[in-house]
């Protein structure tokens, strides 16, 4: 959703995070019940029971729309989460020696069961820096949640809950969308401004698939290969599910395009298939397995993005010893499909990315001084991840810098150690963060992780250590202290 962070004409796509200091978030919750249940007869006996009749709804009155949100609805869940925010001390506080203090945020969001025993999907950004995390289900029910996992990039988070009785919410394949088809979606709009924790329903149409969405601005604004709807999603939507008419999951609702910060008919969502396969890594593995082809295309740049739309995928670089080298893609190459999907520009091929799997083979068609062929190319692991790490200190993991992770993240450092994971705690201490390369430690050159580990546990205890890191082509000195 928009967030209201400028001036209301200013069109802007922005991820939704909720929160109850009134922040714009969409959020939609899905379920799945068993097929032996009869969520039909229970949502229609509940509004006879509010309507203070005990008639039966006529057959009439029930459409796919409404089948489809009583196999749906019972797995939809309220997500709430407690953000703790440092706040500086004003300048009185400073001048009598205050110190800074803390505040909590609360931010609400919408998500869907996907397993019995409590596994619940919904939005990365609903959970981002959350502190404390729980789940209201759709009868009042407030269990406490785990991360399990969440993966920025894709926007999506693993939630579990203890509870062996939930509603499931019914998986289906967004790779068989049409276009004019119903989509429904299902969340909590505005958390609990309308009283209850019973989920909204809004009704439209899937306005277009494999949309690719980019906007220039500060921050990111890159969405692709979303699935569009004019089915309302507004504040509150973010994580919960985008439902066909057969009761079907077929995204996770993410975004959506507005110049006020409410639904104007232009929401987006993640492809089911896609956070099947996010979640599925993220239950194996806590962490999403980023796949790696080793191909750079060539920097963009044009007035409107409209012109760079038909310009084809011209491999500007091909990392050596990647799987597209080994599969045989050579610089200057036109990419004309992968697996099987044209690939009209460089947005198309980043959504490709986003589906791949570690280990997966992706059929690739080639164009080669005039001539199309066909190559078959192996996905595999980031170089970093299955380069041999070195345990520095307690909470900070580095890699070695090789030629292969030095191409694929353009670093200007010819050696180095690379931050492979650190700690929030000593992340703060030591001024680092994931992805910075280390190159010197006081007056020792760092030519590997090894040669790091041994420069931190000789000036340990010894006095004041600097360590000169690159991070994002530029040079930094971070000094501390370690006891």
């Amino acid at each position: 959703m928009v967030v209201g962070a400028g001036p209301a004409n200013r069109r802007r796509l922005t991820p939704r995070a909720v929160s109850l200091l009134a922040v714009v978030v969409a959020v939609a919750g899905c379920q799945q019940s068993d097929a032996r249940q009869d969520p039909q007869g229970s949502v229609s006996s509940r509004a006879d029971a509010r309507a203070g009749r005990g008639a039966a709804i006529s057959d009439s009155r029930r459409t796919a729309i409404t089948t489809a949100v009583a196999r749906v609805a019972p797995a939809v869940v309220t997500v709430q989460t407690e953000v703790v925010e440092r706040v500086p001390a004003d300048y009185i506080e400073q001048f009598f020696g205050g110190r800074s203090g803390e505040r909590s945020r609360a931010g609400l969001g919408t998500g869907f069961v996907i397993r019995r025993d409590g596994v619940v999907v919904t939005n990365a950004h609903v959970i981002a820096g959350a502190s404390r995390i729980t789940v209201m289900t759709r009868d009042g029910r407030t269990l406490p949640a785990r991360l399990l996992g969440a993966d920025e990039t894709n926007d999506i988070a693993v939630l579990k809950v203890d509870a062996s009785d939930l509603a499931v919410a019914p998986l289906g394949n967004s790779e068989s969308l049409l276009v004019g088809e119903w989509a429904i979606a299902i969340g909590n709009p505005y958390g609990f401004l309308l009283g209850n924790s019973e989920p909204s329903v809004t009704a439209g149409v899937i306005s277009g698939v494999g949309r690719n969405l980019v906007e220039r601005g500060a921050g990111p604004s890159a969405y692709f290969d979303m699935v569009q709807t004019d089915a309302s999603i507004n504040p509150g939507n973010s994580g919960g599910p985008l439902v066909n008419a057969d009761g079907e999951v077929i995204g996770v609702n993410s975004s959506i395009y507005s110049t006020s910060g409410g639904s104007i008919g232009l929401g987006f969502a993640i492809p089911i298939n896609r956070a099947k396969r996010v979640v599925d890594d993220l239950l194996e593995h806590g962490v999403v397995r980023r796949p790696w082809v080793g191909i750079k295309l060539g920097a963009e740049r044009a007035a409107n993005v409209r012109d760079v739309l038909s310009r084809g995928v011209v491999v500007a670089t091909v990392t050596p010893g990647s799987p597209a080298a080994r599969a045989g893609v050579q610089r200057g190459d036109v990419l004309v499909t992968a697996r099987g999907r044209p690939l009209r520009n460089a947005f198309d091929w980043e959504a490709r990315l986003l589906d791949l799997r570690v280990g997966e083979v992706m059929p690739l068609r080639v164009r080669r001084n005039g001539r199309e062929f066909d190559l078959q190319l192996t996905v595999a692991d980031l170089p970093e991840a299955t380069a041999p790490r070195v345990q520095v200190l307690r909470d900070l993991q580095l890699v070695t810098l090789t030629p292969a992770i030095r191409a694929e993240r353009g670093i200007w450092a010819q050696a180095g150690a690379v931050v492979y994971d650190i700690s929030p705690e000593m992340g703060e201490i030591l001024g680092l963060q994931r992805g910075d390369v280390i190159m010197q430690v006081n007056r020792s050159p760092v030519r590997s992780a090894e040669d790091a580990a041994r420069a931190v546990d000789y000036y340990a205890g010894r006095g004041p250590m600097t360590l000169f890191f690159e991070r994002e082509g530029q040079v930094f000195r971070s000094d501390f202290q370690l006891r």
